[in-house]
């Protein structure tokens, strides 16, 4: 057999196989750690919840979709209010940050009933570009300062450009400088993993700085890691743990859940491309009503056991591309592969000291990409901003998003509970509202 040729389900799998699995683990694995990296989650629990995941997602979806799921970015800004409200992680807020991903799930699900009840095309209508397109900006703007504040080491800026800024300030952008010229100069395997390749590339600079003395490499967290990681026992250099059960708050819950709302459009996106590259619909068989469920227990069993919401993954559709080989059952040796390295201890402590400018360069390209998807988002779908009900909607959007976002949330007291209302949920909300109320019919404005 080829390495490109396509391959049945039937059909034993070969040492090249496991090697295209291993590509497709480092393809997802960039992305999937980061996003505990950045939110103060456990990065082996990650891994391994996303392993887990990605076999629950080929079981519901009767193991006909080659897609790998891993940690969705667009959850980042909610799950960093509620883990890192002052910077630094609360490991007691987890628990709070779990029961807003499982009720994420709960409305995955929901949706997933609704699908089978109505068919795809009526939910899509409630959640149309013009609304899911200026939300997924808002995402990506609200995560700028974190960005710059990681690229700066943390340091304030209020003195001007010190010299430990302005090293810090270098390696962010050594970082993002590797990144572009993975994502744009390279070709095949590089091209699939730039994240991944700029992270390697910033940690082994930080690590040259730090042997002439130049920049300080703390190796504390491998040190003191376990090598194996044993559930509600083994905790990571933050004290986080190794799984943990979910508490459930409204706040939390209102600030992450809605987010679903988003993701369920990417979710399809991101099937559809899929089913695309293989030459199958997806969407019809399985059923997008089999997809969504299946993205929807498995961000319920990361809820469950902590780690970060789960989502599909268009990096290993872009291995698939690459390679013509659409064997469901590589994704599931992925997943396998996956699960064993959350499992030891020392690989999430190795994640756990790259450096927070290392962090701040990869960050800049990510958020300012999840940006970049809204409006893209936006232009695909070929919407009139001569109309004056698109431009209604897209600029209340941001404005209440962004705005709020600026306040910290909507603080509710209700007698001796405070419930904060996020940004983005009010910018959801604002959104859907608009686009149902707002006649389709409205004047469009002469130039």
């Amino acid at each position: 057999m080829k390495w490109g040729s396509k391959m049945s389900e039937k059909t034993q799998l070969t040492t090249r196989d496991y090697l295209l699995s291993i590509q497709h683990l480092f393809a997802m694995f960039g992305a999937t750690v980061l996003v505990p990296l950045l939110t103060g989650l456990n990065p082996s629990l990650a891994l391994f919840s996303a392993g887990v995941g990605t076999l629950i997602f080929h079981c519901c979806t009767k193991f006909k979709v080659p897609v790998f799921l891993g940690s969705s970015f667009a959850f980042l800004a909610a799950l960093s209010a509620i883990i890192r409200p002052e910077g630094a992680v609360v490991a007691e807020n987890i628990p709070l940050a779990q029961g807003g991903i499982i009720f994420a799930g709960l409305i995955y699900l929901l949706f997933a009933l609704i699908a089978f009840l109505i068919g795809a095309d009526k939910i899509k209508r409630v959640f149309p570009p013009v609304v899911t397109g200026p939300v997924i900006v808002v995402i990506g703007i609200n995560l700028a300062s974190t960005a710059i504040g990681d690229a700066t080491g943390g340091l304030s800026l209020a003195d001007g450009l010190t010299s430990e800024i302005a090293l810090n300030l270098g390696i962010a952008l050594f970082t993002l400088f590797v990144v572009i010229l993975c994502s744009i100069f390279a070709h095949g395997f590089f091209k699939l993993v730039p994240i991944l390749i700029g992270i390697a590339a910033g940690y082994v600079l930080c690590i040259i700085l730090g042997a002439v003395g130049v920049f300080h490499m703390d190796y504390s967290a491998i040190t003191s890691a376990a090598w194996i990681n044993i559930p509600f026992v083994t905790k990571d250099m933050n004290g986080v743990s190794f799984m943990s059960l979910p508490k459930f708050e409204l706040g939390a819950i209102l600030s992450i859940a809605p987010i679903a709302c988003v993701t369920f459009m990417e979710h399809i996106g991101d099937v559809t491309t899929n089913g695309t590259v293989v030459g199958k619909d997806f969407l019809k068989d399985p059923g997008l009503h089999r997809t969504l469920m299946g993205d929807g227990l498995a961000t319920l069993f990361a809820g469950f056991v902590g780690g970060p919401a789960n989502t599909t993954y268009s990096e290993n559709t872009g291995v698939l591309a690459t390679t013509k080989n659409y064997n469901p059952r590589l994704l599931r040796v992925t997943a396998i592969f996956a699960i064993i390295l959350g499992l030891f201890g020392k690989v999430g402590a190795i994640l756990q000291t790259i450096p927070g400018p290392v962090k701040g360069g990869v960050e800049v390209m990510l958020f300012g990409m999840i940006a970049a998807v809204g409006i893209r988002s936006l232009a695909e779908s070929d919407l009139d901003f001569t109309h004056s009900r698109n431009l209604t909607i897209v600029g209340l959007i941001l404005v209440f998003g962004l705005g709020f976002a600026q306040l910290g949330g909507l603080n509710v007291h209700a007698g001796s509970i405070t419930l904060n209302i996020s940004g983005l949920f009010i910018a959801v909300v604002i959104g859907v509202l608009m686009n149902i109320i707002l006649p389709q019919a409205a004047d469009t404005v002469k130039n």
